[in-house]
């Protein structure tokens, strides 16, 4: 394989002053240009990934599928359509498809010669051959990943959920030398609990790294997990969020509207089936209500409620076909009126 890692840009110019950093809005935008074949979308912002100089597009893509639903020809036209569109952040892990997703996103970046222009996320932890977040497997996922992606360092690097097994201390250590040595530019976490937040914050105090953003399933469909504590930290901690399962296992695209729907369809149909019934349906009926109003798909407004709340960065959603792409991104070119987000919050209450 030819030698096609890049080398992280230097920290020093990466640096941000906190000071202007709490006086900045939540979502200060950088224009990005104008979305080609969806009409009326206009200019897209970047918004930043909690406080670091990290600038990323409203909709981060999902490398979940690449790999298992999504062949290496589908995976390279969805990248190549979600880049064109002015996406430039991409989620994986290590565990995804065993790591091919890794191996597919790393040759799409050295094919396109665009590594500087992306903002990688990785997780690590659920790799059967590098397990939980003890400090020698840490290191060597994280090794394992950069070569599979072709790079040098890694954006964004989460812990794949909590490893009660490891002391946080020893953990965030491990990341330290990470960070120090340029492996890794940010650390975040997938799936921790409020109280585990708030413990690494309290490290961080001591001159441990912080945590800079969180994974968290949140969705029109699922609410409850994020609204309440998690919430109350991530903003008093000012984490970036980036939501997971944003359209419920693709309930929320409209494609499941009878229980015949859900035959045949794998995986991901069976965990949209439990979402099936009044209250699902309900959602539904004011989602393509609002769509029809936008002229746009169901999904587009199920991302742009999401998009609306102050405390979400970016959604991360997968795509198995380029063309799905469309409404992903249209999302972030969707501003809901007042009315409609009282609408959407009570459906889904």
């Amino acid at each position: 394989m030819p030698e096609t890692r890049r080398h992280a840009p230097s920290f020093d110019s990466l640096a941000m002053d906190r000071e202007h950093s709490a006086s900045e809005n939540v979502h200060p935008s950088e224009p990005i240009g104008v979305l080609p074949g969806l009409p009326g979308i206009g200019s897209r912002v970047r918004r930043p990934l909690g406080e670091t100089a990290l600038r990323v597009f409203p909709i981060g893509l999902g490398g979940s599928v690449f790999g298992w639903t999504a062949s290496a020809d589908e995976t390279r036209h969805i990248l190549d359509r979600y880049a064109d569109y002015g996406g430039n952040l991409i989620d994986t892990a290590d565990s995804y498809a065993g790591g091919l997703s890794e191996v597919r996103i790393g040759a799409w970046m050295a094919h396109r010669g665009n590594r500087d222009d992306m903002v990688v996320s990785t997780k690590v932890g659920r790799h059967p051959d590098a397990p939980g977040l003890g400090s020698v497997n840490l290191v060597r996922a994280v090794e394992a990943s950069l070569e599979r992606l072709q790079t040098d360092y890694i954006d964004v690097l989460f812990f794949h959920g909590d490893d009660p097994s490891v002391p946080l201390e020893d953990s965030l250590g491990t990341a330290a030398w990470l960070v120090e040595t340029g492996k890794v530019r940010h650390i975040a976490a997938s799936n921790f609990s409020p109280e585990r937040l708030v413990e690494a914050r309290i490290l961080a105090s001591m001159g441990l790294p912080r945590f800079v953003g969180v994974q968290q399933e949140y969705s029109l469909m699922n609410r409850r997990g994020f609204e309440g504590d998690a919430e109350l930290v991530v903003r008093g901690q000012r984490l970036g969020v980036l939501p997971y399962y944003a359209l419920a296992n693709g309930f929320l695209t409209g494609k499941y509207r009878s229980r015949a729907d859900f035959v045949g369809g794998g995986s991901r149909s069976v965990r949209a089936a439990t979402h099936f019934g009044r209250r699902g349906l309900r959602i539904l009926s004011v989602l393509d209500h609002i769509a029809e109003e936008h002229h746009t798909a169901p999904a587009s407004i199920a991302l742009a409620w999401l998009l609306a709340k102050s405390a979400v960065t970016a959604p991360v959603v997968s795509a198995s076909r380029a063309d799905q792409v469309d409404a992903i991104v249209a999302a972030s070119g969707v501003q809901l009126s007042r009315t409609q987000m009282v609408e959407l919050d009570r459906v889904s209450s």
